[in-house]
C-alpha cells in the first residue's frame, strides 16, 4: 500500500495515521469524527487522506 507519507502543503507527517483512520472508518465511524480523533486538523491534510485512492495492488497485476 503506498499511503502518502507527508501532507504536501504543509508537510504533516501522515503516514501513521492512514491505518487507524482506515480501520475506524470500516468499523463505522463517520470520516470527519475520525480524523479529528487522530489529530488531524488542518484541512489540507485532511483532504489528503480523505482522496487518498489506494490503486498499488490493481497496478501490480500489470507487468512492465
Amino acid at each position: 500500500m503506498m499511503v502518502p507519507i507527508r501532507c504536501f502543503s504543509c508537510g504533516k507527517q501522515l503516514a501513521g495515521v492512514y491505518e487507524e483512520f482506515k480501520k475506524k472508518v470500516e468499523k463505522g465511524e463517520k470520516p470527519e469524527k475520525a480524523m479529528t480523533d487522530l489529530g488531524v486538523k488542518r484541512y489540507c491534510c485532511r483532504r489528503m487522506i480523505f482522496s487518498h485512492v489506494d490503486l498499488i495492488d490493481e497496478i501490480s497485476k500489470y507487468p512492465r
